[in-house]
């Protein structure tokens, strides 16, 4: 399964390399709200609140655009495509989950900078390992789940506790496929530096998400349709046949100069 994932994801970002390349623009430009904003205000103001306040709005500006992303990015899993009007359109269905993804960054920031410290100096030096402990590892869980998150929320339906639920259940119920993609995605973006974030970057990476999320689904429809099986032996080859198909093979030729096909 995993296999297969790489190459379709692949094939789809190939495919659609203008439209990724504009969508990673587009974050660029969002990224320098929170990172030029601030330091513009402080032009006219020393307000520490001020500072902070621009920073946070840049926040939650770059995490409801990658929230609209991910309700656009549907359409290439699915074989499909999608128009920039469609993208523009996305903002007034994706921005609840921006916000509380938003809140969440802040939340975990906190967490890994004053809540695990101040943990870390206690007097008392092992409750203060075992609370830290305690800590790092949720918030290691939290972040490994919540990367769902957007694509949870865009492919399953708009429900903000419900998003996090599924979040979380998914991440247990696939541990292995959870951390094989934190680590993938967290190499993908350090891979996007040499391309200035524009390819595969953070577009790519909900792509990649994206399309797991929806391979993930077709072994649930099969369990629901195979109740006794063993839920440790899914048998992928059978489940992808139509997939495989759809997608197909392709040669480094192929990919390159498809008219020469």
């Amino acid at each position: 399964m995993i296999g297969f994932l790489i190459k379709k994801t692949l094939y789809d970002l190939w495919d659609n390399l203008f439209k990724i390349v504009i969508l990673n623009l587009g974050f660029i430009g969002c990224t320098a709200i929170p990172i030029f904003l601030p330091v513009f205000g402080s032009l006219f103001s020393k307000s520490e609140s001020l500072y902070i306040i621009l920073t946070v709005l840049g926040l939650f500006a770059c995490s409801i655009y990658l929230s609209a992303v991910s309700f656009v990015i549907r359409a290439i899993s699915d074989y499909s495509t999608f128009t920039f009007r469609d993208f523009f359109a996305a903002f007034k269905i994706a921005w609840p989950s921006g916000l509380v993804m938003g809140f969440l960054l802040i939340l975990l920031y906190l967490v890994i900078t004053v809540i695990i410290p101040f943990y870390w100096v206690m007097e008392n030096p092992l409750m203060g390992l075992a609370l830290s402990s305690i800590v790092f590892w949720l918030t290691l869980f939290a972040i490994i789940s919540f990367q769902f998150y957007f694509t949870v929320y865009a492919r399953l339906g708009q429900n903000l506790k419900k998003a996090f639920k599924k979040s979380m259940l998914i991440s247990m119920d696939n541990t292995g496929m959870s951390i094989f993609l934190f680590i993938h995605n967290t190499l993908a973006l350090a891979l996007s530096v040499i391309c200035l974030f524009l390819f595969p970057g953070p577009v790519g990476v909900l792509l990649y998400l994206d399309q797991a999320i929806r391979l993930r689904l077709l072994k649930y429809d099969w369990l629901e349709a195979n109740p006794d099986a063993n839920r440790r032996k899914i048998p992928w080859d059978a489940i992808l046949i139509e997939e495989r198909e759809r997608t197909g093979n392709r040669t480094l030729k192929n990919l390159i100069f498809p008219w020469k096909d």
